[in-house]
């Protein structure tokens, strides 16, 4: 299903908020000096209109929805995300830091896998990569099922196994173990996507 996108437009021939690329587009075609970005929810966009291009400029849409909403995400702190290509499917993973969108780590793909298989991966791999750094921040995620199972230290997954995924299933396992052996003490929280927009971690596939 496609979501909606929001367009502002700061300098145009008309300026404001639209709801499709072709009435942004009649507004910034031809226009010199054309200011306008896209947004993931009405929210954010709203928001950004009221504020400066500068501050967008440059700057991945998922990341945004957060900037100038009233309740933000906790700074600094890292987003993980996953995406799959069908249920299973080829799952791959990857963790950001939240308010640059700078790559930490990037896992997969692993065939005949899950979205929340990937969620559960990305977040284990998010504290491993803190306790390297000796750093605590607050990691979240956008998935309630992979926060659920890290905190009970046990991917539930219902995934069937096949001799495609034999390596995804070695990474759960070492994921399970290195949280039964650790103590992780980065809180893990969950992404207010409807508030916040797309978790900066986003794929972009959806």
């Amino acid at each position: 299903m496609t979501k909606n996108k929001y367009y502002v437009v700061w300098k145009g021939h008309r300026t404001g908020v639209f709801t499709s690329w072709a009435e942004c587009s009649a507004q910034v075609s031809g226009y010199p000096g054309a200011e306008y970005k896209s947004f993931a929810s009405r929210q954010a966009a709203e928001a950004a209109l009221h504020a400066r291009y500068e501050d967008f400029k440059g700057k991945p849409a998922s990341s945004q929805g957060w900037l100038l909403t009233p309740s933000k995400p906790i700074l600094p702190s890292v987003c993980v995300d996953a995406a799959c290509s069908g249920a299973p499917g080829p799952v791959e993973y990857r963790g950001v830091l939240t308010e640059s969108g700078q790559l930490l780590f990037q896992q997969g793909p692993y065939l005949d896998g899950t979205n929340n298989v990937g969620e559960f991966l990305a977040l284990v791999q998010a504290l491993v990569w803190l306790e390297k750094q000796a750093q605590s921040l607050p990691v979240y995620s956008d998935s309630e099922n992979a926060l659920a199972w890290v905190k009970a230290r046990h991917c539930r997954t219902q995934l069937a196994h096949t001799s495609r995924n034999v390596t995804l299933f070695a990474e759960i396992a070492r994921a399970e173990t290195w949280l039964a052996e650790n103590d992780a003490t980065c809180p893990i929280l969950k992404w207010d996507t409807r508030s916040w927009g797309e978790i900066p971690a986003d794929f972009g596939r959806k």
